[in-house]
């Protein structure tokens, strides 16, 4: 079967539906019929006519005032019958506040996505800011834990990874790729101060696959400097959780 073949079945119709999703997670809530066209390569009545199958399932909205399209709400159901499922959040979840209260500040529980962190989970320390971003989702080379993990993983995940890093990050990922990958734990502070330094150890399972990771804000004077205390408690909390994983 050739690849125009594979386009016009069934799994190029699935495939094809999957990247304007991914079309319409990024940028601005809603998306012109014609730029989406553009941007997938297809034609505008292929991707009407896909756009009107997403949103009959909504997993696509379309917006009656401007006719253009987002996200649909049926993907929040999906994502949180998922992470019901998910065992790294069960493994690790014991553990979450305890780290928390030994190191008064927000820990998270973190998965590698297509290229980006998505944070699946956490516990807020006594100091969360003016804005509680609960559904955090970034370029997996920005955040200690996505390096982690993105090193681990495999060609197609790391070369996803630094397809959307920014230029800094892509430049030291191809230097530090090895070493991330054998690190046990990484520090990264953002360029933008205001936003708190992380520190991540990776969760490995009985196989020694790192299937996530645990991170730990730093914030306020001495947060970088504290970055190896974490490291002890987050550790021990990985590698429990990791023996409860990947054993069939």
């Amino acid at each position: 079967m050739s690849p125009s073949d594979d386009r016009r079945g069934g799994l190029g119709t699935v495939r094809n539906a999957v990247t304007l999703l991914e079309l319409l997670a990024h940028g601005p809530a809603y998306h012109q019929l014609t730029d989406l066209a553009e941007r997938s390569s297809m034609s505008i009545p292929t991707v009407h006519r896909l756009l009107r199958s997403l949103v009959l399932a909504d997993l696509a909205v379309q917006d009656p005032a401007t006719s253009r399209y987002g996200l649909g709400p049926e993907l929040s159901r999906l994502s949180h019958h998922y992470l019901t499922r998910l065992p790294l959040i069960g493994a690790l979840s014991p553990y979450l506040s305890q780290v928390r209260d030994k190191l008064g500040t927000t820990v998270h529980v973190e998965v590698l996505v297509r290229g980006e962190v998505v944070y699946v989970d956490r516990v807020d320390g006594g100091a969360v800011g003016p804005y509680r971003d609960t559904n955090r989702v970034q370029p997996a080379l920005s955040t200690a834990g996505g390096r982690l993990l993105a090193a681990r993983g495999s060609e197609p995940e790391w070369t996803l990874a630094l397809e959307l890093a920014g230029q800094a990050d892509r430049e030291e990922a191809a230097q530090q790729r090895t070493s991330w990958a054998h690190a046990e734990w990484l520090c990264v502070q953002p360029e933008d101060l205001t936003i708190p330094a992380e520190v991540a150890v990776p969760v490995l399972d009985a196989t020694g696959a790192a299937v996530g990771a645990i991170a730990a804000e730093l914030t306020g004077p001495g947060g970088i400097e504290r970055a190896e205390e974490a490291t002890a408690y987050l550790g021990r909390a990985a590698k429990a959780a990791g023996r409860t994983l990947g054993h069939g």
